[in-house]
């Protein structure tokens, strides 16, 4: 069992920055990639980013290259997602999930941080 809690969301202005943290407790050894994934109302979850732990493999949707960073702490068993040039559309509920070696889904999920960005 993994447990992820994220923190860092808020208001920001359109063009701003936020960087968000994501904290994974328990069976961390279980863990091959982290994934960044964001929600709004009536739609999908879609993945932003995502990085694996062990050889930090990072991979990005087009909509975020060159503007969100994604990357991991293995020592304090945590990832992040720094968001640069915010606009009004990145705003959504994001969520940090893990998934296992071998899976091909994520297996946990974090209760989810709302990003909202004004124009």
């Amino acid at each position: 069992q993994v447990h992820l809690v994220e923190s860092g969301g808020g208001l920001v202005r359109s063009g701003g920055s936020l960087r968000l943290s994501c904290a994974a407790s328990g069976d961390i050894g279980s863990i091959f990639a982290y994934g960044w994934y964001r929600q709004t109302p009536g739609n999908q979850r879609e993945l932003v980013a995502s990085i694996t732990r062990g050889l930090a493999t990072e991979t990005y949707a087009d909509s975020v290259k060159g503007r969100f960073f994604i990357s991991r702490d293995p020592r304090q068993n945590m990832a992040f997602l720094q968001m640069n040039y915010l606009k009004p559309e990145d705003t959504a509920v994001y969520y940090c999930g893990s998934k296992n070696f071998g899976s091909a889904h994520i297996d946990y999920w974090g209760q989810g941080t709302q990003v909202t960005v004004s124009s």
